[in-house]
């Protein structure tokens, strides 16, 4: 067998392997599309014909069972964002994540922010940090309870905040993403398409759907591009999720782990 005639099979071999690769990929995403209503997608994908939206197998969220919904699943987010520190951790205290943020902001150099509130969870400690001069949101923090190493939020604060979420936090996520930021915040309206009022309705639907017995609280904070609103069982906050500002789109926040006290500005 000539040199040339060897090359060309061996070349045509790779071809119909690789193209036979592609067509099995293809029908198994297809079949599993089929099979669930939660179709695949990056981040998020609409849930079947509740009219609520919810987390589907992707690059970011998966098919895992968090408590009483959809949440993180297996894939780049799921490990190093309050997972695996085991039960002998314990949580921080509201004045050990105080004084974490505030170092946080002040390193970041933007003038006129301030911490809205602190909520302690066993997983971690989460701050909402606003503008002073808006009281609008700027972006959301946790803080590692073991480290007390504090980086951005991940899910709306990255993927939905129009003006601060891509800035580099100067942390993990802002060298992995590649962000870049050459120390201005750029100008941006906080006028979206949807109303506070219809976000928590937005929010109250999604709860009614895959979380029944939960409420949202009478307020939705907002941010550049969505909103983020408290969510509660009894009377009693217990967690928290976001919804966008364009396209009403909700984002639960499964992260957490249990709710365990708050201090809002006063």
């Amino acid at each position: 067998m000539s040199k040339i005639l060897r090359t060309t099979l061996i070349v045509f071999g790779v071809l119909i392997l690789a193209g036979g690769l592609a067509y099995a990929g293809y029908a198994l995403g297809r079949a599993n599309a089929q099979a669930t209503p939660y179709s695949p997608g990056w981040m998020m994908s609409p849930a079947g014909t509740t009219g609520g939206y919810a987390f589907g197998p992707g690059w970011m969220m998966g098919r895992g069972r968090s408590g009483s919904g959809w949440g993180m699943g297996p894939g780049m987010m799921s490990g190093g964002y309050g997972y695996g520190y085991g039960a002998n951790v314990a949580p921080l205290s509201l004045e050990q994540a105080e004084k974490a943020v505030q170092a946080y902001i002040g390193n970041l150099g933007i003038e006129g922010l301030k911490i809205h509130e602190i909520m302690i969870f066993d997983n971690q400690a989460y701050a909402e940090v606003v503008e002073e001069s808006t009281g609008i949101g700027a972006f959301e923090l946790l803080v590692n309870p073991v480290t007390q190493a504090v980086y951005p939020e991940h899910g709306p604060n990255m993927m939905w905040n129009l003006k601060y979420g891509g800035l580099n936090h100067r942390g993990m996520m802002g060298g992995m993403m590649g962000w870049n930021w050459n120390g201005s915040v750029p100008e941006v309206s906080a006028e979206m398409a949807v109303t506070p009022e219809q976000a928590l309705e937005a929010a109250q639907k999604y709860l009614d759907a895959y979380s029944p017995g939960t409420t949202v609280s009478d307020e939705a904070d907002t941010f550049y591009g969505y909103y983020t609103i408290h969510v509660l069982r009894d009377g009693k906050t217990i967690g928290m999720l976001s919804v966008n500002g364009f396209n009403a789109q909700v984002f639960y926040h499964y992260w957490h782990g249990n709710f365990i006290e708050m201090s809002a500005e006063e």
